[in-house]
């Protein structure tokens, strides 16, 4: 059996913390009258807590200094992380579990590679940390995907070349991303929206035990 390295993003693969970010989002946009709903939060998946306020500030034609910038950015993480208080075993998202005991029994090695910079954390509280060999996110990273370097940082740390890697995401910037490393991409949710995804899935659930051992080789 060939050990391969599976790659996971966190927030819409693992866990379903995107509902934080766009209630933390959508509290900044309407102090600034702006009108932030869930079509335009699909712009900030897998970008950059920075990136996704320059976004959020383009929708509304909004001009700010650096230094407003600095204070909304501390607002939404502080906003976001107070959601998280309460955040336990159940947030887990159905069947990823499985997936993790399949890989974790097969030797597989196990990666996060994700925008996150709360993502140590999260996985703490919700009871999966110690399935992860290797963890990169947002405080180990200088480019935001669609650049693949968060993904070729958890090849390179599990000793895998990245020819032999699967990644695990649900938005466009991260399949983009898999798919410049030249990894295998797995689209985790809208086929319309993931079409660039080698394989899409609608969820977990979906996931045979064969298809794993397929991937595994």
């Amino acid at each position: 059996m060939s050990k391969k390295a599976f790659i996971f993003d966190l927030d819409g693969v693992i866990v379903d913390t995107a509902k934080y970010h766009f209630l933390a989002w959508q509290k900044i946009a309407k102090s600034l009258n702006i009108n932030f709903t869930h079509e335009d939060n699909e712009l900030l998946k897998g970008v950059s807590r920075v990136r996704s306020l320059d976004i959020i500030l383009g929708l509304g034609n909004v001009q700010a200094t650096q230094e407003q910038k600095d204070q909304w950015l501390i607002q939404k993480n502080d906003d976001y992380l107070s959601y998280l208080v309460d955040m336990d075993e159940s947030e887990v998202l159905p069947g990823v579990l499985k997936i993790l005991k399949l890989l974790k029994d097969k030797n597989q090695g196990i990666a996060l590679g994700s925008a996150s910079k709360n993502a140590r954390p999260i996985l703490e509280k919700t009871g999966v940390l110690s399935y992860f060999d290797v963890i990169v996110d947002g405080n180990d990273v200088t480019n935001a995907k669609p650049d693949p370097e968060v993904f070729l940082k958890a090849a390179q740390l599990l000793n895998i070349d990245p020819k032999n890697s699967i990644v695990f995401e649900d938005s466009v910037a991260g399949i983009q991303a898999a798919n410049i490393a030249e990894m295998v991409s797995v689209g985790i949710g809208e086929e319309t929206i993931l079409h660039e995804a080698d394989h899409i899935f609608k969820d977990f659930t979906q996931i045979e035990t064969s298809f794993i051992e397929e991937l595994i080789g």
